[in-house]
């Protein structure tokens, strides 16, 4: 099982995530737990504050050190098992499906989602976390990032979906694809007729081997089409 904890001053706002689809499956399967913590319960100011104003002015407070490195030193101490670090934050490592299946191979993850301006930068220097941000824009503070990982690294874990093989086929996937993480190809259900669209006769064919390739195909194109960055760098054939 693997054990999640996340440091937030939102707690309530994982609720639902956490209550809901995948990642309630996989608590229900007790295949990952889930704990919250608050991060003022950790502060030692008598009035919960956990932030303030940043040395040499500037708009906006920053998380200070001590709630933070006491409650990460606290949360470590719940669990025998040593816990990844993870701050989410706009300068971390993108998160893609790579870094997803490396952080599904961890017992135990701690989530450090910041608010306001940041972090001091001391919990950086001191907690030497894996810093890890879901793209190229700022938000109101690490909650929803910390939620996005959730739900890419949870559903990774052998069990959690129905079908082992709906993850590896996934686009970005880097298994099992005719792309190593390209785009999936496109997906039909019934009726095989809608608003005058009809489903490739290939996929009504029962030809397996050909399904495979027309997927491949189709997965070839659509990486091609929507994110050639993705498609392996060119070999050009020596003269």
């Amino acid at each position: 099982m693997m054990r999640i904890d996340i440091l937030t001053l939102f707690p309530e706002m994982f609720h639902g995530v956490l209550g809901s689809s995948i990642l309630k499956r996989a608590g229900e399967k007790k295949l990952a737990c889930y704990h919250l913590h608050q991060l003022r319960d950790y502060t030692t100011d008598p009035h919960g504050k956990v932030d303030d104003r940043p040395f040499g002015g500037g708009a906006g407070m920053v998380l200070m050190c001590q709630p933070v490195l006491d409650a990460v030193k606290s949360i470590d101490a719940m669990d025998s098992i040593p816990a990844t670090r993870v701050l989410l934050c706009p300068q971390g490592r993108k998160l893609n499906q790579a870094l997803a299946i490396q952080l599904a191979e961890r017992p135990r993850l701690l989530l450090v989602a910041g608010h306001y301006e940041g972090f001091d930068e001391r919990v950086r220097q001191l907690l030497d976390p894996m810093e890890i941000s879901i793209g190229d824009y700022v938000l109101s503070g690490g909650e929803l990032p910390a939620m996005v990982l959730l739900d890419a690294v949870i559903r990774l874990l052998p069990g959690v979906l129905g079908d082992h093989a709906s993850a590896a086929a996934e686009s970005f996937a880097v298994a099992d694809t005719e792309i190593a993480g390209g785009l999936e190809y496109p997906h039909y259900t019934r009726p095989r007729n809608y608003a005058g669209l009809g489903v490739p006769e290939v996929l009504i064919s029962g030809d397996h081997a050909a399904i495979a390739r027309w997927r491949g195909e189709q997965s070839r194109e659509r990486t091609g089409r929507r994110r050639p960055d993705l498609l392996p760098p060119r070999q050009d054939k020596e003269c």
